[in-house]
C-alpha cells in the first residue's frame, strides 16, 4: 500500500495538475503540426 500512498502525497503537491496541463497542451500542439504539415506543407 505505500505506493497508492506516495501517489496521494504526489498528487496533493499539486503535480499532478501540471502533468495533466502538460499533456493536455502536448496533445493539441501535436494536432496543429500534423495539421499545418498536411494542409500547407504537402496540399493534396
Amino acid at each position: 500500500m505505500s505506493i497508492l500512498k506516495e501517489f496521494r502525497e504526489f498528487a496533493v503537491k499539486g503535480n499532478m495538475i501540471d502533468m495533466a496541463v502538460g499533456i493536455i497542451i502536448g496533445g493539441a500542439f501535436g494536432t496543429i503540426v500534423q495539421s499545418l504539415v498536411k494542409d500547407v506543407i504537402m496540399p493534396p
